[in-house]
């Protein structure tokens, strides 16, 4: 039996209000384990930010950490112990400065005493990094053009302000980020001197606000400056004289993106990943590289490994002279962590489940990650810095969703080109032979991306508790199974990974536990894309809903925020017209007969609202069933927790509707 829709609201509601770990920190002697914690307010609108203390022995309870400030947020240790976060809490000491005493500043929380701010700039601090052995402080903010420090930059935000201007004369190609727009002002980099006063130590470039490390010793500051111009496809790593701020070396390759900076310990060496992103003709490859601070010789660290893991931030180990490192993957629906030595060796650390911010004790030992898998959010663990395929230690911390309403499982079948594919499957509680389950199948984003951990915003347990049985498909372009998927989707963004989903559904549904007559499709970003490609060409699902999909590509790659970046994959529309000829389902809108379910955020950079708008124009111009669930002030996802509550409704109602053939439930608050 399908459940009431009472049911899965209770569950939304717990979903939302569950606290969300998003981040981990050690301090430098190994005794204080900080994890960033997102709690939803008391009017259930947004997500604030607070710091949990967790035991790293696991024995006690977890709970606030000490001197924590409202809204604290990228916590970080000195080298004396003292813990720096990012907040726009405001003090009687700090407040009038500027006009700006709301803005986000680094604070300092010692464990007695209050909390002090250490570090302000007009329109706030946005990241910060400290040397691992002197304390000294780095961090990025902005300055207006002409402005040449703090001071120049406030005088000129009021001027504009009192003018009432926000218009921005762009001279650069980058326009907007994710979900904002860029500039007038450009992320700069700033480190402080022992009095308190910033360095200018250069421009991040208008789309920055990248990477900043210092070196342990502080003498040098590391940074990624954005392209400019049309080398959109090539940053630049910028070392610079932490005290001067003059640049002292830079490194670049045409073609390739430097990310996650990472200092070695003797500070000889910066660790960091390359990505060369797909074009028309090659596909993508990412890899861990270090750059030799003395001769500029650029390494490859991975040049082997083939589990083509998209390899997350590099730890290096805490020891000089030692060339241990750390780093996680993605790899057939996990993300372990790996292990690599100096001789270039790499181990395994773990079998299953899915890991992000690592933490490495002082003498090497013992490493901390929050881990998480597809029926467990994000938890605090300890393990072994060096044993092979272990199970990690849970420790305390808070939130406790419960049991879930179902089971996990796997999928796997054969590609129409012989390769070996795989999907989770979560499985309601009522499915079973004789009740079979009804079935949403649920595209990843990216395409670059893997089903190997939990998510907020596209649950499949929300689908579970109102009866839904979710597979979770990873398609070709999906990360964690060698470079042959990448290779065999280039290209074909709604060619093989299509048929790859279609693959994986076709074997889920020989299952004598699911009903292959009651099935749906939901796909968020390139899943949202595949959603509306799958309208094009099947009429297999009873509902389709797509949420920020692509549905014109040649208008897309137009308007993206990404504009150079797609149209390095589609190609000149003018001159190389294949891609969009094959891929474009707008080509073929007049096949779609499925009942759709459009949801779009209007502040969508990534993908322009304006795609849903077309697609909702011409199913309703084509007397196609449609909906549009408009969400004016989010961006490429759905976030505020109130409007998740009102997304998960009506996508639910939506299929009870069409793909059960119940009645209709207009969704409350619409």
């Amino acid at each position: 039996m399908v459940h009431a829709p009472s049911d899965t609201t209770a569950f939304h509601d717990l979903l939302a209000a569950q606290p969300r770990l998003t981040g981990l920190v050690l301090s430098p002697d190994g005794t204080r384990l900080i994890v960033s914690v997102q709690t939803i307010n008391g009017e259930g609108t947004r997500y604030v930010s607070e710091l949990w203390e967790v035991d790293p022995t696991g024995q006690r309870e977890s709970g606030l950490a000490a001197g924590s400030i409202p809204g604290a947020h990228a916590p970080t240790f000195t080298a004396d112990g003292t813990l720096l976060v990012l907040s726009d809490h405001a003090n009687d000491a700090a407040s009038g400065q500027d006009g700006d005493a709301k803005t986000v500043g680094l604070w300092a929380l010692p464990e007695r005493g209050e909390a002090e701010q250490i570090a302000h700039h007009p329109g706030g601090i946005s990241a910060f990094a400290v040397a691992k052995d002197t304390g000294t402080v780095a961090y990025t903010a902005n300055l207006l053009p002409g402005a040449t420090n703090a001071e120049s930059h406030a005088r000129l935000r009021q001027e504009r302000q009192r003018a009432m201007v926000n218009a921005v004369l762009y001279e650069a190609n980058q326009t907007r980020t994710w979900d904002s727009d860029c500039g007038p002002d450009e992320p700069h980099t700033f480190v402080l001197c022992p009095d308190g006063s910033p360095v200018d130590s250069g421009s991040q470039g208008l789309a920055g606000g990248g990477d900043v490390v210092l070196s342990p010793d502080g003498a040098l500051v590391a940074y990624t400056r954005a392209a400019t111009g049309r080398a959109s496809d090539t940053n630049v790593v910028v070392v610079a004289n932490a005290a001067t701020g003059a640049e002292q070396r830079s490194f670049s390759r045409p073609g390739d993106q430097y990310y996650r900076l990472e200092f070695s310990a003797d500070g000889s060496q910066l660790v960091c990943q390359r990505q060369r992103e797909e074009t028309y003709t090659s596909e993508w490859r990412v890899t861990l590289v270090a750059f030799d601070l003395a001769s500029g010789d650029e390494t490859d660290l991975l040049p082997e490994f083939d589990n083509w893991p998209w390899p997350g931030r590099v730890v290096l180990s805490p020891i000089s002279g030692d060339g241990t490192m750390w780093f996680t993957g993605d790899e057939r629906g996990h993300c372990p962590v790996f292990r690599r030595d100096a001789d270039g060796t790499i181990t395994r650390l773990t079998a299953s489940g899915a890991y992000a911010s690592l933490c490495v004790t002082p003498d090497g030992s013992t490493l901390y990650a929050l881990r998480s898998t597809i029926d467990s959010p994000p938890r605090p663990v300890r393990l072994d810095a060096a044993a092979a395929d272990q199970q990690p230690t849970v420790l305390k911390t808070p939130g406790n969703l419960g049991s879930l309403p179902g089971t996990l499982t796997e999928v796997h079948a054969e590609a129409d080109d012989g390769f070996p594919l795989r999907a989770w499957l979560v499985l309601p509680e009522s499915a079973s032979a004789g009740r079979r389950a009804p079935l949403v199948i649920v595209p990843h984003g990216g395409p670059q991306m893997s089903w190997s951990a939990w998510t907020w915003s596209q649950n499949p347990w929300a689908f579970a508790a109102r009866g839904y049985a979710v597979l979770l498909p990873d398609p070709a372009l999906s990360t964690g199974y060698g470079q042959h998927m990448q290779e065999r989707g280039r290209g074909q963004y709604g060619g093989q990974p299509y048929r790859d989903v279609i693959a994986l559904t076709d074997a889920a549904l020989a299952r004598d536990d699911l009903d292959p007559t009651r099935t749906g499709l939901a796909g968020w970003s390139y899943g949202g894309y595949l959603a509306n490609r799958a309208a094009t060409l099947t009429d297999r699902f009873k509902a389709i809903v797509s949420h920020a999909g692509m549905w014109n590509l040649e208008a897309f790659q137009a308007d993206t925020n990404m504009h150079a970046y797609f149209r390095k994959i589609f190609g000149d529309p003018r001159t190389q017209r294949e891609q969009y000829e094959a891929n474009s389902p707008h080509l073929a809108a007049e096949k779609v007969t499925t009942p759709m379910l459009i949801v779009h955020g209007g502040k969508d950079y990534r993908v322009s609202v304006g795609q849903s708008l077309g697609l909702h124009n011409d199913l309703r111009r084509l007397g196609v069933p449609v909906r549009f669930l408009y969400f004016p002030d989010e961006g490429h996802g759905i976030w505020a927790p109130n409007h998740t509550r009102i997304m998960y409704e009506t996508v639910l109602n939506f299929l009870d509707h069409h793909v059960l053939g119940q009645e209709w439930q207009q969704p409350a608050l619409l």
